[in-house]
């Protein structure tokens, strides 16, 4: 049984969003996605596992998370969720506390700018893309 998982819209205060580029081996490729990760939704509140995530992935932090939606991961073979987190207003905290296995850049993409870098399959993560899409619609 694989956990749930919390995905991170960060939104910086000058409209950038805060992305992560690390390997994933599954897929053998450096990918640019949000930050998140897994969580046991019976023991913590998915919003608070999205503000842990994204201080110790980013080292950003918010105080205005809102939750866009809870989707399937992948009904095919698990039962786990993505929780889609949106984080408006976040500030770099200076602490970033990555795990000794993880290789995480920080990458600062305009908001306008996020559509032309999925379109051009630069960003291809689909849950990242759904975060993405959600975020954005609920911004407009």
């Amino acid at each position: 049984v694989r956990p749930d998982i919390v995905l991170i819209l960060a939104i910086t205060c000058d409209r950038n969003v805060v992305f992560v580029r690390q390997y994933r081996h599954g897929v053998g490729e450096i990918l640019l996605e949000l930050p998140g990760g897994g969580f046991n939704s019976t023991e913590e509140d998915s919003i608070k596992a999205a503000a842990r995530e994204l201080e110790e992935e980013t080292g950003y932090v918010s105080d205005h998370m809102v939750s866009l939606a809870t989707l399937y991961d992948n009904p095919v073979k698990d039962t786990n969720t993505i929780h889609l987190i949106m984080a408006e207003q976040a500030q770099p905290s200076g602490i970033q506390n990555l795990d000794i296995t993880e290789e995480v850049e920080i990458v600062l993409l305009p908001i306008d700018e996020v559509m032309k870098k999925i379109e051009q399959g630069e960003i291809c993560v689909s849950g990242t893309i759904a975060a993405l899409f959600l975020g954005l619609n609920f911004l407009s």
